[in-house]
């Protein structure tokens, strides 16, 4: 079995979609202005869903979702990208054997990215 995709309910689809795509190599596969479909070639498909209109949408403090690389490089490069254009990250720093960082991403939940 494996799993088919995550969905993650936000208030604004085209702003977090936006983000994956620029930051996480994702492609907008379809939808619509409520849910957008997002994948990459290695199989990872990503929905977005737009909250009931009224709704707080908040994510736990310790949820996440990660992306993992082969590179530290890759690891710091993205990291000063990300930093440079104003998102909220954590230190680069080895944690449980992996190389990583958390980003804050529009949609208030965070990201991993790391390197093992």
């Amino acid at each position: 079995m494996q799993l088919n995709h995550t969905n993650l309910t936000v208030s604004d689809v085209e702003t977090t979609a936006a983000f994956f795509e620029e930051y996480f190599d994702l492609e907008k596969r379809g939808g619509s202005p409520a849910i957008t479909i997002l994948s990459d070639d290695a199989g990872t498909v990503l929905t977005l869903m737009r909250g009931k209109e009224g709704e707080d949408i908040e994510y736990p403090s310790s949820f996440h979702i990660g992306f993992f690389v082969d590179d530290e490089d890759l690891v710091d490069e993205k990291h000063r990208r990300l930093e440079e254009d104003g998102y909220d990250v954590t230190d680069v720093k080895m944690r449980h054997n992996t190389y990583d960082f958390y980003v804050e991403a529009p949609g208030g939940f965070s990201i991993e990215f790391g390197a093992r």
